[in-house]
């Protein structure tokens, strides 16, 4: 049996890119379909009724149109607009990062609710919570755990011994952390303190609700922002473009 040629779906505007004078050509991440990309026609133009519902970081109902190539844009109604986070250039910020991670780390077609589901949830606790750090790095790391490069944290991922309450190192190459002794053996790794090792298990496999409460000093949360970050660029082997704004913001702030 056939598909329908019209079908709705829920979906966050991941992307857009400009196609022709007046269209677009979004990116979109939905529940059930993962990303697709579709036309939108006329969006562009001032009179379009469509273009406040189909903007950057909105999550919507979006009604389409199968094509041979691309599906068509038929119709979208705003479910959640974000307006805190595009009303604050910080926020935003991180959002764009938020969507570039999805964006990169994800192929055409391939469904995964619960990516779907931590990224509206990013989104909605960017406009709540104040510790926007801590929002993000739970994000990085149960992002990387859903797509299947989670590191390993427990122990050596060369000797395989326990790691013990000593300053170890991770190394993006190897997909964890070195014990001491084998750190030595030349590999690119990164030093990652006591404190600093707790609170990335605690990143790893504790609840947000648990997580929230932590209280980082500013030298630890710098510490795992820049190990996270090394090993995103590692897996993706590139940089993040809206990192670099991002980084930009956060100095001008």
């Amino acid at each position: 049996m056939s598909e329908p040629r019209d079908y709705k779906t829920e979906a966050i505007v991941i992307k857009k890119t400009r196609l022709g004078e007046a269209d677009r050509i979004l990116t979109l991440y939905t529940p059930h379909l993962g990303k697709i990309q579709a036309v939108a026609k006329g969006v562009r133009q001032p009179k379009s009724k469509m273009s406040g519902h189909l903007e950057l970081l909105t999550y919507s109902m979006v009604s389409l149109a199968r094509g041979k190539n691309l599906a068509t844009v038929t119709g979208s109604q705003t479910i959640n607009g974000f307006l805190g986070i595009k009303d604050d250039l910080e926020l935003t910020s991180y959002a764009l990062y938020i969507i570039e991670l999805v964006n990169q780390f994800t192929e055409d077609g391939i469904e995964d609710y619960p990516l779907f589901k931590m990224l509206v949830d990013v989104l909605e606790k960017l406009s709540t919570e104040k510790n926007r750090e801590l929002v993000l790095r739970y994000f990085e790391v149960q992002l990387l755990d859903n797509l299947g490069y989670r590191p390993q944290l427990k122990q050596c991922v060369s000797c395989r011994m326990r790691l013990k309450p000593l300053i170890n190192q991770f190394c993006p190459g190897a997909g964890g952390m070195l014990c001491p002794a084998c750190g030595k053996n030349g590999s690119f790794s990164y030093q990652l303190s006591v404190n600093g090792l707790k609170v990335f298990r605690l990143l790893q496999d504790g609840d947000y609700n648990t997580i929230s409460r932590l209280k980082m000093p500013k030298e630890l949360a710098m510490e795992l922002e820049r190990l996270i970050r090394a090993y995103i660029k590692y897996l993706l082997e590139k940089d993040i473009k809206s990192l670099a704004w991002l980084e930009t913001l956060k100095r001008c702030l």
